[in-house]
């Protein structure tokens, strides 16, 4: 039986993205498939106990850290986690939000979703992108292994950062259940993007792109108000679209369910990803899907999507007319999402997650080759 901590000091309900998700889904799986190991789950105050799965080989450990202020929680995490790893006699530190402990006083195992900051430094405002660098390059080098998402996300980690060459596994992401039988009997005339409002994510071209299609669908923008809200917001009102483009802002869960079970298409316009959560769920819950063809998306999607250049308004609204209009298409692609989503599950992101966690260090490179 082997101690294994779970750093999620970085966890701020509804203000993380996907990261949220992966993390409450993965600790819900390891709960199923491992009585056997021990978990101590290190949250901060705006986390609540409900992270923690109720099973007797979990342990809900907060701590007294506000990580809305994210100085506070760099400097809790790399000196205050360090001495409760010691005091709890981890085996091994699990790192599921890209940074860890420089100094942990046991192997870490860290997740990279992906390494835009790498990739499109100019994403990022340029008092972040130094601490980005820093960390994320400490917690490269010091993981015992790196969990990388996807194929691509793999790939970068062993571009940027050689020297993870042979430590790197993908482990790709799940999706819930409850997507596979939505009842999707009363579909509305709306295309659904589930998105953060962040410059990669394209909502610009998306939005120019719709108004140029001159539907009468509408479109519905369903994620966390980012870093792009502001200018999102005034072109809409540039291109009088109020009444066609809805912002929800951050939704609970059980209302998102309800927009997946009403849309009539799916559209994600992302420039860059290091998987595509909203994608799969969509594929699940049997939407038709358009997107971008980038190779996380491809890797997700496989043929089960219509795809597009990102980069072209043109290509976007084409996409948007036959993904709600070619009904041939639409009628395969509602067969093929689901499929294509089964080959996904929680579980499976579970079990190779505990694999990489309990592997000594010596066989990291078998793990990986058998991958």
């Amino acid at each position: 039986m082997l101690k294994i901590g779970i750093n999620a000091l970085y966890l701020i309900p509804g203000a993380v993205g996907g990261t949220e998700i992966y993390l409450r889904e993965l600790l819900k799986a390891l709960a199923q498939i491992d009585r056997e190991n021990e978990y101590f789950v290190f949250r901060n105050l705006e986390t609540g106990a409900d992270l923690t799965p109720h099973a007797a080989n979990f342990h809900d450990t907060p701590q007294c850290l506000h990580a809305r202020f994210r100085p506070a929680r760099i400097l809790w995490e790399q000196t205050i986690l360090p001495l409760e790893a010691s005091r709890y006699r981890l085996d091994v530190l699990f790192n599921p939000g890209f940074t860890a402990p420089v100094f942990a006083p046991c192997p870490c195992v860290t997740t990279f979703h992906d390494l835009q900051h790498k990739r499109h430094p100019e994403h990022f405002r340029w008092f972040d992108l130094p601490f980005w660098n820093v960390l994320l390059w400490a917690s490269a080098k010091t993981a015992r292994r790196l969990i990388a998402d996807s194929q691509a996300t793999g790939a970068d980690l062993e571009r940027f950062y050689p020297f993870t060459r042979d430590r790197v596994r993908v482990v790709p992401l799940g999706v819930e259940r409850a997507f596979f039988s939505l009842d999707r009997s009363r579909v509305e005339n709306v295309v659904l993007c589930v998105s953060t409002l962040h410059p990669h994510k394209n909502i610009g071209r998306l939005i120019r792109a719709f108004a140029a299609w001159k539907s009468d669908s509408r479109l519905v923008l369903a994620g966390m108000r980012g870093f792009q809200t502001a200018q999102i917001e005034s072109l809409i009102r540039e291109l009088a679209l109020k009444d066609r483009v809805q912002l929800t802002g951050w939704i609970p869960r059980r209302d998102l369910l309800g927009w997946y079970a009403r849309a009539r298409a799916f559209v994600y316009p992302s420039t860059f990803e290091g998987f595509g959560i909203p994608v799969l769920e969509a594929l699940a819950a049997g939407i038709p899907v358009a997107c971008s063809e980038i190779a996380p998306l491809r890797e997700v999607a496989g043929d089960a999507a219509l795809y597009f250049d990102p980069a072209s308004e043109e290509q976007i609204a084409a996409a948007l007319a036959r993904v709600t209009r070619d009904e041939t298409l639409r009628i395969r692609l509602t067969v093929d999402g689901p499929l294509r989503a089964r080959m996904f599950s929680w579980e499976e992101t579970a079990r190779l997650t505990r694999e990489a966690l309990v592997t000594s260090p010596s066989s990291a490179s078998a793990v990986r080759r058998g991958s």
